[in-house]
């Protein structure tokens, strides 16, 4: 129920899709696919908690660095229009 009450504290709505639908879906599971080729298996990890120490440091580098074709090699952070005074844009 965490992920449920969490949703709720923040006003997220929680909107299910069919598993395996590319249709619906198609964001998360490309999503899955990128994580699994560039961060899960890119490399040989000595230890699960050591791959686990590097996921925040592969999300940081999806999010703000990697250009994403989809949204015309730009990065995903750059779609959110965050202004110089936003806090987010403290970043190097």
């Amino acid at each position: 129920f965490a992920f449920r009450d969490a949703c709720r504290d923040l006003g997220i709505k929680h909107i299910r899709t069919k598993p395996y639908t590319p249709r619906t879906n198609g964001k998360a599971e490309r999503f899955i696919q990128t994580a699994l080729r560039e961060w899960a298996y890119a490399r040989a990890y000595p230890t699960s908690d050591r791959r686990a120490q590097e996921l925040p440091i592969w999300l940081h580098q999806y999010n703000w660095h990697r250009p994403h074709g989809g949204i015309k090699s730009q990065t995903p952070i750059s779609r959110l229009g965050l202004t110089e005074d936003n806090l987010l844009r403290l970043h190097n």
